[in-house]
C-alpha cells in the first residue's frame, strides 16, 4: 500500500492511513469511516489480502468512492483477494485494480483523478506527472 501513499504524496494529496481489520474489528473499521466521514474524506482506499474483505465493509458503510487493492499473501498469490474485491453484490460498488504493489500504485491516481474533478491544480499536477511524463 506504500505505493498508493507515495503516488498521493507526490501529488500533494494529503493521506490518513489506517490499519484495521474488517473481520477482526468490524466495528473499529465503522468507526474510522464516520470519523473520516467527519474529516472530509473523499476517497477510501483499501488494501486486503484473502477473504478481503475489507473495501467491501468500507463501502457498506459510506457512500464515497472506495478503491480496493487485492494483496498476495496466501497459497492463491492474490487471487482470493481479487476475486473477494471484485465481486461485489448490486449496490455496494468498489472499483477494483491490480493485485499487489501495481494495484496500489493505480490506487493512488485513480484517488487523485476523482480529487482532480473538483480541484484543477490537483488536475494539472496529475496530468504533468502521470501523463506527459509516462
Amino acid at each position: 500500500m506504500s505505493r498508493a501513499v507515495t503516488v498521493l504524496g507526490e501529488l500533494g494529496v494529503p493521506v490518513a492511513l489506517e490499519v484495521a481489520s474488517a473481520h477482526r474489528s468490524p466495528k473499529r473499521v465503522r468507526e474510522l469511516v464516520q470519523s473520516a466521514e467527519q474529516a472530509d474524506v473523499q476517497v477510501f482506499i483499501c488494501g486486503a489480502g484473502m477473504a478481503a474483505h475489507l473495501a467491501g465493509a468500507v463501502a457498506a458503510a459510506t457512500n464515497r468512492p472506495v478503491i480496493g487493492v487485492p494483496l498476495a499473501g496466501s497459497a492463491m498469490s492474490g487471487m482470493d483477494a481479487l476475486l473477494s474485491t471484485v465481486q461485489m453484490p448490486k449496490g455496494v460498488p468498489v472499483a477494483t485494480v491490480a493485485v499487489g504493489e501495481h494495484g496500489a500504485t493505480n490506487a493512488g491516481i485513480l484517488a487523485a483523478q476523482i480529487l482532480a474533478l473538483n480541484d484543477a491544480a490537483l488536475a494539472k499536477r496529475l496530468a504533468e506527472r502521470y501523463r506527459r511524463d509516462q
